[in-house]
């Protein structure tokens, strides 16, 4: 009986056990892997190994794939093809003096070569089942991602004539100081002005800057009049442009291109 070498390890999954009588009278009982193994560090030499005893296991094995996982074909299919061609060539005669076109591989040699081919798809597919287990302990992420924070569009706009816009209408506003002691709630939101706005872009197209802010009696007023421009701006629902140099700031509807009658 051949020793199991020191570092190899069988697992439960390598299948089929064989048990072959090996030439001198010793014997191998172990999975395809372990054959493998003993072949390449040539402690058991492939011509020793009966191939009728192979093929004969190979085909009972075949007979029982019905009551096994059915990754085991893809597995032992190959093998068998091969131990069928090479045992067929082996019984077939040899005729004298027939000269071969081409130099036919040497049974043993395809074997050890075919056994290489089949320990290295072994190495690949156990990869991938531990990619496969691993994959198993994550966890997918339900909530979408966060949405990146709009930020304000400036382009084609002058941030400087628009401020100077609203200082010319603030310094307007002639508002009587109020009492330290009077606190007065606010009479508009934004949200209101927001709603005026986009109504009036709806009946006009284009709204000037100056007049929209110059409809409030207070400082408060314009204020959030302006605040109000710049989350329509935010929310790309208008822009606001100056058509000349010192001209007038325009606030005009994106959802609509056509420039319209101004107010």
């Amino acid at each position: 009986m051949y020793p199991m070498p020191d570092d190899f390890r069988i697992r439960p999954a390598d299948g089929y056990v064989f048990r072959l009588d090996i030439e001198g009278g010793r014997q191998f009982e172990g999975p395809m892997d372990l054959l493998l193994h003993l072949i390449e560090r040539e402690e058991l030499p492939i011509t020793a190994v009966s191939l009728l005893q192979v093929t004969e296991q190979y085909l009972a094995y075949l007979d029982t794939l019905e009551e096994l996982r059915p990754e085991g074909i893809a597995e032992f299919l190959v093998m068998a093809a091969r131990l069928l061609y090479i045992k067929s060539v082996a019984l077939l005669p040899q005729h004298e003096g027939e000269e071969e076109e081409e130099e036919e591989e040497d049974p043993a040699e395809a074997l050890a070569r075919q056994l290489r081919e089949y320990k290295r798809f072994k190495e690949k597919a156990g990869f991938l089942r531990e990619l496969e287990a691993s994959g198993r302990r994550a966890y997918v992420r339900l909530a979408p991602p966060p949405q990146p924070e709009k930020r304000l569009d400036t382009e084609g706009l002058d941030l400087q004539a628009l401020l100077q816009a609203m200082y010319d209408v603030l310094e307007e506003i002639e508002e009587a100081p109020r009492p330290v002691h009077s606190i007065a709630p606010f009479e508009i939101t934004v949200e209101e002005r927001m709603e005026v706005l986009e109504a009036q872009l709806r009946e006009h197209k284009v709204v000037h800057f100056r007049r929209f802010l110059g409809q409030h009696r207070t400082r408060v007023e314009v204020v959030v009049s302006l605040m109000a421009v710049l989350e329509l701006i935010k929310l790309g629902k208008v822009r606001v442009r100056q058509p000349r140099v010192f001209g007038e700031i325009v606030i005009e509807s994106l959802g609509d291109e056509e420039a319209g009658t101004s107010p």
